[in-house]
C-alpha cells in the first residue's frame, strides 16, 4: 500500500472529523501535544536544543564565528539561521541543497527572533567597526509529525538562550576563538515564540499534527513575545482566512504563545 493512498485515507479522516469540530487524537482545538526539551544536546557546539512536540524531532546548534559587521550596521553583529530537512525525518524529504520548505522554515523562525529585538546586537560587537560575532543557529529536523515551525522555534531560541560566548585572544590586531573557553551567556532578552495553527473546513486546530497539516486548507503561523506583541507572521496553503478567524488566531497565538514560554524558561 503506497503512502500517497494511505495520505489520502488519513486526510479523509481528519476532514470527516472536523467537520464535527474534532480531531483524530482527541485533542481540543487549543491542546498542544506533549513537549520535551534538552539542553546542552551536542558537545561540540557552543549552545544547542533538542526539541520533541508530539514526535516531531528538532535539534538546533549555536555556534559563534569572528567577522566583519555589515557595512550599514558596523556597531553590530548578527545573528543567522538556516535549516535543514533530513531525509530520515520525512519521505518526502529530499537530500541535496534546502528546499523552499527548509528555507521557508529558517527564515520564519529568523524574522521571529530578529523582529522581537531578543538579542542586542550592539552587544555581539568586540571592535565596533572591525570584528564582531556572527552567531550561527543551525536546524535540523530529525523526525517529522507536524507542526515543524514551533518545533523549530523553540529549539532556536532555547539554543541560544543557553549558549555561552567564546573567549578571545589578541595576536596583534586579530582576535582569535579559543575554543571551549567561555566568556558570558548570551543575553536574551524575549523568548520569540511561534504558534501555529491549521483551518480544516471551518475548524482552527493549534498544534497542527502530520494528518493535520496534509488536510488543511491554511495555515498561520504567528510569533509572540511577552507582551503579546506579535513580531512575525506566515501563511501557508491555498485556502484564505476570514477576518475573523485571522482576529481569533491572533488572540489564541497570545495565550499559546505564553504556554510555550513557560515550557522554554523551565528549561533555560
Amino acid at each position: 500500500m503506497s503512502n500517497e493512498f494511505i495520505w489520502e485515507f488519513d486526510k479523509d479522516r481528519v476532514r470527516r472529523f472536523a467537520l464535527r469540530g474534532l480531531r483524530l487524537d482527541r485533542r481540543g482545538p487549543l491542546d498542544y501535544r506533549e513537549i520535551s526539551i534538552q539542553t546542552d544536546a551536542f558537545a561540540n557546539a557552543d549552545g544547542s536544543a533538542v526539541v520533541d512536540l508530539g514526535g516531531t524531532r528538532v535539534a538546533a546548534g549555536v555556534k559563534y564565528e569572528l567577522g566583519s559587521p555589515f557595512p550599514d550596521t558596523p556597531n553590530q553583529g548578527a545573528v543567522m539561521v538556516d535549516a535543514e530537512l533530513l531525509p530520515m525525518a520525512n519521505p518526502t524529504f529530499e537530500p541535496g541543497p534546502p528546499d523552499e520548505n527548509a528555507i521557508e522554515l529558517a527564515r520564519v523562525v529568523d524574522r521571529g527572533i530578529r523582529e522581537s529585538n531578543a538579542i542586542d546586537l550592539e552587544k555581539l560587537a568586540i571592535e565596533p567597526g572591525k570584528w564582531v560575532w556572527l552567531v550561527f543557529v543551525d536546524l535540523r529536523v530529525l523526525d517529522d509529525n507536524g507542526n515543524l515551525f514551533d518545533a523549530a522555534s523553540m529549539a532556536a531560541i532555547t539554543a541560544l538562550a543557553t549558549s555561552r560566548i567564546p573567549k578571545v585572544e589578541w595576536d596583534g590586531d586579530t582576535p582569535r576563538i579559543l575554543r571551549g573557553d567561555y566568556e558570558r551567556r548570551l543575553e536574551v532578552a524575549e523568548i520569540p515564540l511561534l504558534t501555529t495553527f491549521v483551518k480544516i473546513g471551518n475548524a482552527i486546530f493549534a498544534d497542527p499534527s502530520a494528518e493535520e497539516m496534509r488536510a488543511a486548507d491554511a495555515r498561520m503561523s504567528v510569533a509572540t513575545v511577552d507582551d503579546g506583541s506579535i513580531t512575525a507572521l506566515q501563511k501557508g496553503g491555498e485556502g484564505a482566512f476570514t477576518k475573523e478567524e485571522l482576529s481569533l488566531i491572533f488572540e489564541r497565538a497570545i495565550d499559546r504563545g505564553k504556554y510555550l514560554r513557560d515550557i522554554v524558561r523551565k528549561v533555560i
